[in-house]
Order: C-alpha cells, then structure tokens, then sequence
C-alpha cells in the first residue's frame, strides 16, 4: 500500500512531497516524490493522559470516535474503575481495549482508594502494584496522587513508586500546587510528569527541575490558556493532554483541536507536533510508529496545518478512519458492577442546625479546584436547606458501596433554579453525588441513580431523565454516538434547569475529589483539601 501526501518530518523540521509505503503493517519506504497531492501526512496524536472511563465509553467505543479526530494512542489511567472494582477493572480495559485496532496504553492506578478518608469499591496495594508492573500490558504507574504520602516518605507510598522502578517504568504525577522544596523532594522521588499546573509560573517551575508538564483541556478542567506560551521555549518537554473529556465533546474534537489552538497563536507548528505526536511516545516508549522506515504505520492524513482537519487514520497500516466514517466496529463485553445500597427516604438529606453560619464548596468554572466561601445559614424547622437567591445549594454524597447516612454541604456557581442532578461518577471513589434547590429533588435524583446502579441524570417536578451507566456504574453499554447524543441531551436539561456551568456533571463528578483543594465532601463528610483533614459544615 502507498500513500501519498505532504509528508511532514516533525524532529528534522520539514515538510515535502512523498509518499510512504507500507508492507505487513509497517512503514518500507518513505520517499520524496513529486506529485498534486496536497493534504499533510503525520504521525498520530497522542493524548497523555486521560480516563477512558470518564468519557463514559468503554475503550472500544472512545476508540470509535477518537480516531475520527487522528488520535492512534492514548496513554490511559483506569484509576476510575479500579476504585470501583479493583484489578478487575483494569483487566477488563486492556482487554476491551485489545479487541480493536487502537493504541491503548494503560498504567497501573496508584491510588485506590485515593485517600483513607473516602469510601471506595477496591484496594489495590504495593504487591498489587508489582504483580500491574510485572504485566507487560501495564506501561507505567499512574498519576501519584497522594503528594503528602512522598513527602513524608510513607512506606506503602514508596514501595508503589520503587515497583515501577524496578520495572523501569516511569511514573506519573499530579500534584497541583506544589511549589518549592516540596516539589523538589516529589520530584527527586521518581515522579517525571505534571498535568495539574493551573498557572505559568507553577509549570514553569517543575520544568526548570526536570518535571515534563502536560497542557490539559478537558471537559471540565482547562488549563490551555494559562500555559500554552510555555511551547516555544520548552516544547521538548511538553504533552497534550484531556484527562477527562466527557462524549459529547469528543464527538467534536481531540488532540487535533489544541494543534490548531496553539498554531492560530504563532507557535511553530514543528513544536506543536513534538508535543502532540512525539513527546508521548518517547516519554512512555510507547508501540507507536513515527513515520519512520520500520515504523509500525501509524499515521494520519489532515486536510492542513491549520485546522488539523482529520481525512483518514491508519493504524498497524489498516484504514480506521476514512472521509467521516469510523471503520472500528463494535465489540461485545461483559457488564461488571459494584452497586450495593438502597433507596433513601427524605429525611436521610436532612442536616439539623442552629448554626448562623455555614462553609461552602466554591465551584470554579474550567477548574478542579475550588474555594472555601463562608456563607449565612438558612433554615426551614431547624433544617439546612437551599438558597436558591444566592445560589448556596444543598449537595450530598451517598455510599453506593453499603449502607451509610448520605454526607450533607452546600456549594455555590451550580446556579439551580429547580429540581436536582446527580451523578455516580464522582471521583475518585465513584459515590453518588447529587446537588439541588430540595430535599425532595435531591433524593429523587440519588434513587434513580440507585433504580439504574449507576449513571447520571437530572430531575424535576415534572421531568425525569437518566443516562445509564451500567459498566461499574461509571460507563455505557452503548456506542459513542448514542450516549453522546444523550449526555448533551441531559446536559442541556442540566441548564434549563439554571445551571450555568459550561459542564455541569463534569464540574459535578470533581466535587468529591478529596486530593484537589481546597474544599470537597466525601462520604464520610466535608473536606479541607488544603490542610488534608475533615472540617466541619458548621461555622
């Protein structure tokens, strides 16, 4: 097979007319030949980092969509499902994923659960970690969430990044906010990569000590703008990435959009391409072609250099993707779950108070951080309720693993008018979380969610609408198109019922992430991500 184009050679900084031939799915020949061809070949993209499982696909249909977009290769944590089910889940993602032709290259989860101070479906331990490691199919430990546990050298902490040296694989970070001496020492642990910097000055720092920073854009959490200028100067160790990018959203676009971001703003577009289909494959030593002779041909064909408009995608040398329509078909596979608590009542939601004064989730659109706000009380016969005028909403986190009393906050920037949504995707231990203006909408929402053992939804006095998600309660049985279809549908419900947020349940399933300051609730109650220790609700 031929295929002929613009040949882009991205490490040597040029662009000609050629034509690449592939034999027994790799690349033979890549010659400069003159012809009226004009679309671009390159390398596919590589996102690196991200949650397959938080595009609520399983990883043969997220591979569907993506190569639509000239992705060839993802470098995965399934941290989302082994909270939920342990080794198990990971299994089952390199298997699912294993039955199309996509580049899947998942890493062993280093924090399940995340925290002690959440309840979680699964442990997975140090001598889980060394049998992960020891699986070829595992290409890395995942982000070390737990920052304070290397830097006070906890034992088990260790021992999980010493397997992944022993197996000389490297090991992601995530450590949002660290600075200084404190960086330093995570640093010098082990710890290569960043994809939580939320300002310049704090990914520029990790670079100048040797970190690899990752630019994230994702559905919820949008870190582009404030360090896309970091490529021109440190495009050798810089990586696109979404980790976590919810299905309506990769119907639209990928890797290729933030191409053509980051070109529409003067960058050299060789850079660009280095962070985008380069670094990745480097950094990971990943089983993906490079448009080299004796490569495995993975490659794209784009439309220009502008836009990154995808044409076709090959993988292994096969077409997946060609003029619109994806080639990967849909596989069977099993449905794994673990769902056990029933029906709640109203007054399971209730929260008796005298207090004047309350402390409140601060919401940040774009980010996974959010603030601590402290805010008048108000009551209804010595209950805590809503204020839908200042926009301080009820929210609570139900167990779905066993029987427990739902943790009870409130949170601003939700904007709900009426009625309630709820999701059983809330990382990192995947509980049910739930904001609304009631009691009663609020308990509606959670035993739907409960009726279906997972999903996400939206209710109202008049209206009910679910996206179930019966894989572990975290993922659709369905193929892309559909439950894009329907999360945009539910998304939109989401908004005329107030909410102003550009992703409701993305910003949604982050409220209960304990290891991103600097307040958060888990079941187990309200959380102060700054100081790592439980607060109280009342002021």
């Amino acid at each position: 097979m031929i295929i002929q184009g613009q040949i882009v050679d991205i490490e040597n900084k040029r662009i000609y007319k050629g034509e690449i031939t592939i034999e027994n799915r790799r690349i033979v020949a890549v010659e400069e030949k003159n012809h009226d061809v004009n679309h671009y070949i390159l390398p596919g993209f590589v996102d690196a980092h991200i949650h397959i499982e938080s595009s609520m696909l399983v990883p043969s249909e997220f591979a569907k969509l993506a190569v639509g977009h000239g992705t060839v290769a993802t470098v995965s944590d399934p941290h989302e499902i082994a909270n939920v089910l342990g080794v198990e889940g990971v299994e089952f993602m390199i298997d699912n994923g294993k039955k199309v032709p996509f580049k899947f290259n998942f890493g062993a989860p280093s924090c399940v659960p995340a925290t002690s101070f959440e309840s979680a479906g699964a442990v997975i331990d140090s001598e889980g970690i060394k049998s992960l490691m020891a699986n070829p199919d595992i290409k890395y430990l995942a982000e070390m969430m737990n920052y304070p546990g290397v830097l006070f050298d906890d034992e088990e902490v260790m021992k999980k990044i010493a397997w992944a040296k022993h197996y000389n694989k490297p090991v992601d970070g995530h450590a949002p906010g660290l600075r200084g001496d404190d960086v330093t020492k995570y640093i010098n642990a082990g710890i290569s990569t960043d994809h939580e910097c939320f300002t310049y000055d704090e990914a520029l720092e990790k670079l100048q000590k040797g970190m690899k920073i990752l630019i994230r854009e994702g559905s919820a959490a949008k870190n582009f703008e404030a360090l896309v200028d970091l490529i021109p100067a440190h495009f050798e160790n810089m990586m696109f990435c979404s980790d976590d990018k919810h299905p309506d959203d990769l119907m639209v676009d990928h890797i290729n959009k933030l191409c053509a971001r980051a070109v529409a703003k003067g960058i050299d577009v060789f850079k660009v391409l280095l962070a985008a289909c380069i670094n990745p494959v480097r950094h990971y030593n990943l089983d993906v072609g490079l448009l080299n002779v004796g490569d495995v041909a993975d490659c794209i064909l784009v439309e220009d250099l502008v836009n990154f408009k995808t044409l076709q995608t090959y993988i292994d040398g096969e077409l997946v993707f060609d003029q619109g329509v994806s080639k990967i078909e849909s596989v069977p596979f099993e449905l794994l779950n673990n769902f056990n608590t029933s029906r709640k009542q109203i007054s399971d939601f209730r929260f008796d108070s005298t207090a004047k004064q309350i402390r409140v989730i601060e919401a940040l659109e774009g980010q996974l951080i959010t603030n601590q706000l402290i805010a008048n009380a108000s009551t209804s016969k010595g209950n805590l309720v809503s204020n839908i005028d200042n926009d301080i909403l009820k929210m609570t986190v139900v167990n779905r693993y066993q029987e427990q009393k739902p943790a009870i906050a409130f949170i601003k920037n939700f904007g709900l008018k009426k009625g309630a949504i709820a999701s059983s995707v809330g990382h990192d231990s995947h509980n049910i979380i739930a904001v609304g203006v009631s009691d009663e909408a609020i308990c509606k929402a959670v035993n739907l969610l409960i009726e279906n053992k997972g999903g996400i939804c939206a209710v109202s006095d008049t209206e009910s609408k679910v996206v179930s998600l019966p894989v572990a309660g975290i993922m659709s049985d369905k193929d892309g198109k559909t439950i894009g279809t329907q999360y945009a549908q539910l998304d939109q419900m989401a908004k005329s019922l107030g909410s102003t947020l550009h992703a409701p349940y993305m910003t949604l399933s982050f409220m209960a992430l304990l290891v991103i300051p600097s307040l958060k609730l888990s079941d187990k109650g309200l959380f102060d991500g700054s100081n790592f220790k439980f607060t109280s609700l009342e002021f």
